[in-house]
């Protein structure tokens, strides 16, 4: 597998350290979450939560078969009483959410500004009840729709994420992301699934903050994430776990201290081949 060492980019609405954020787990990932495990991570995102009728229905149904939702009487208060429950802790924060129709995300959006919080655009979610909805990746293949809703976040003031996945038939990501770039995303976050190098191209494609996600467990995922020109990774499904992620702080704190190595000293430690 070839690499080639991308330099670290200036991102004036987006920085955090460490470079770790802790991605969204519906139904688990709030306050108390992020301050759990706020000595290992710069951001989180909370969330994700359905702010519409139609996700909301869909949440409801997956509830119904066992999963995990947040399911508040009022979900715009819901990020606003969480972003307020974080305010003393060091973290970048960072709101998920889900949504068929624009005036919610615009409502969710201009919560987060208030709190100089991320609402985050969620193109991802694969549940079958999200995407008959209408919600989650099936965005992706909808990108005049997603644009629009990036475009009204963003116009809020907000700094707009939106959660992106490899992998999707049909989708040209590179493309949706340089389209979403310019509606106004600052920040893509993507579940590179098991196409690692798509962060590679989409870091030529687009000047936005990068978060890798996918698998990050250690250095070994972590070098490999930000050699292909990530700028910061997040950690899924073992967000709750110390060991794993003091593994993935002190993995993403090395590199960005030691930025300055050479890339055929970083594809060596890495045990890669470097590009011609």
């Amino acid at each position: 597998m070839g690499h080639s060492h991308v330099p670290v980019r200036s991102h004036p609405r987006v920085d955090f350290t460490p470079r770790v954020a802790l991605a969204s787990l519906s139904g688990a990932s709030d306050a108390a979450w992020a301050r759990r495990a706020s000595e290992y991570a710069g951001c989180a995102f909370l969330g994700g939560i359905a702010v519409d009728g139609p996700t909301r229905a869909a949440a409801r149904a997956l509830v119904a078969r066992e999963r995990e939702e947040f399911l508040p009487a009022d979900p715009i208060a819901f990020i606003d009483r969480e972003l307020s429950a974080l305010e003393e802790t060091p973290l970048a924060t960072g709101f998920n959410v889900r949504s068929t129709t624009i005036e919610p995300i615009r409502r969710a959006a201009a919560v987060c500004r208030e709190h100089d919080a991320i609402i985050e655009i969620n193109a991802h979610c694969r549940q079958d009840e999200l995407c008959a909805a209408g919600a989650g990746e099936t965005l992706l293949a909808d990108t005049d729709r997603l644009c629009a809703s990036v475009r009204a976040a963003s116009e809020t003031g907000a700094t707009t994420s939106v959660k992106v996945r490899a992998e999707v038939a049909n989708v040209d990501l590179p493309e949706t992301v340089r389209r979403m770039s310019e509606a106004g995303a600052s920040i893509i976050h993507v579940d590179a699934m098991d196409s690692e190098s798509i962060i590679r191209t989409i870091a030529e494609t687009s000047d936005a903050f990068i978060i890798a996600n996918n698998g990050v467990r250690g250095r070994e995922t972590v070098r490999e994430y930000l050699m292909y020109g990530a700028d910061a990774v997040s950690v899924g499904r073992p967000s709750d776990d110390p060991r794993i992620l003091e593994r993935v702080r002190e993995a993403t704190t090395e590199w960005f201290q030691n930025g300055s190595q050479s890339e055929s000293e970083n594809e060596n430690e890495c045990g890669c081949e470097g590009t011609a």
